[in-house]
């Protein structure tokens, strides 16, 4: 999947996402920093392996999540709306997702991390400057 550079832009700008997972009939939402790797598309963050959010995805690697750019102006909302898949990043990914994740949040150096992987499957960025409603998507809704 490829995604428009308008797109990564926007993701790029920001640094906070919305994790939503699922067991069972249960779903649960966590807010966490993050980093963007463009070559591979994924998103990386850090959080311990007994949070709730890691744990679901361990039953239910397919989450989503979304990145919002708040404003009372109409004409300036955005918002990212993401689903893909989590998991653990390990092996030549691990460094990767660390470099990243550190090149973003040095000061998480100091710091254990376990760090994570949202692969997207597709993606939606609404987007008013370009248009009130205005959608740009990539890949495929599940």
């Amino acid at each position: 999947m490829e995604i428009e550079k308008h797109i990564e832009r926007f993701i790029r700008r920001h640094h906070v996402l919305t994790l939503a997972t699922c067991a069972g009939r249960n779903p649960w939402c966590a807010n966490m920093f993050y980093a963007y790797v463009p070559g591979s598309q994924w998103f990386v963050f850090t959080s311990d392996e007994a949070t709730r959010h890691a744990s679901d995805a361990a039953d239910n690697p397919q989450v989503a999540l979304s990145v919002v750019l708040e404003s009372r102006i109409v004409g300036r909302v955005q918002g990212l709306q993401v689903q893909g898949r989590m998991r653990r990043a390990r092996g030549e990914e691990l460094e990767t997702a660390r470099g990243a994740y550190l090149r973003r949040f040095p000061y998480a150096a100091a710091a254990s991390l376990t760090l994570w992987i949202v692969e997207p499957e597709f993606v939606k960025l609404t987007d008013n400057t370009l248009g009130f409603g205005r959608k740009l998507t990539a890949g495929e809704p599940r």
